[in-house]
């Protein structure tokens, strides 16, 4: 069995990451997505395993010394982590393994794993971000600043990714990630397995006609 790759999706706030993260989990089979362990309660209607890996600050703490995050981080008072071993059994059975994730893990993630692909969700302009942003109706003018000014932010960090994802149009989105994500399986890095077979054979056959 091919091992699956693990992508990390980042991308501004209202570019539409979860949305596409969402659909792509519906809409094709092989993909996991990765589920962090926090600090935080549990709010009504999540599940253990399914929204968050529940952990107290002792758990945590414990598990950061066992070195058991591919990234972590603190916020808002909770601590925020991807348990590596979580994304590897994933991984290992096939499944190419979605994060999502900010910048700062984003690359933190990267530096583990340099296979990772890295792909950054954007809307075609900054005017559509804004009017995304405006359009939910329910943030305060201080929230919209807050999230434009850390997009100001973010977009200094873009140039770090692999690819550039353009959601102008969701279904295409949906599918251009896709299609992106298994056309990866055909790198030669991910094929590594395959080449040394077919160098093997190869050599077997030209032995049997000396």
């Amino acid at each position: 069995m091919t091992e699956g790759l693990l992508v990390v999706i980042s991308g501004f706030s209202g570019s539409g990451k979860s949305t596409i993260t969402k659909r792509l989990l519906e809409e094709y089979e092989n993909y996991a997505l990765s589920v962090s362990a926090t600090t935080r309660s549990p709010r009504e209607g999540e599940a253990e395993g399914v929204d968050y890996f529940y952990k107290t600050e002792e758990e945590f703490l414990e598990m950061i010394d066992r070195d058991a995050f591919l990234e972590y981080a603190y916020y808002v008072d909770h601590a925020y982590g991807t348990p590596m071993a979580y994304v590897e059994e994933q991984l290992a059975g096939g499944k190419d393994v979605l994060l999502e994730i900010e910048i700062q893990g984003a690359l933190k993630v990267k530096a583990r794993r340099p296979e990772t692909i890295l792909i950054f969700v954007t809307p075609p302009n900054a005017a559509v971000l804004e009017e995304r942003l405006t359009g939910r109706g329910t943030e305060t003018k201080d929230v919209i600043y807050s999230r434009l000014h850390a997009a100001v932010e973010e977009a200094a960090g873009m140039e770090e990714y692999d690819y550039i994802l353009i959601n102008d149009d969701l279904d295409a989105c949906v599918r251009e990630l896709h299609n992106l994500i298994q056309t990866q399986h055909c790198r030669t890095a991910q094929r590594k397995a395959f080449i040394r077979q077919i160098q093997k054979e190869l050599t077997e056959r030209e032995e049997t006609l000396l």
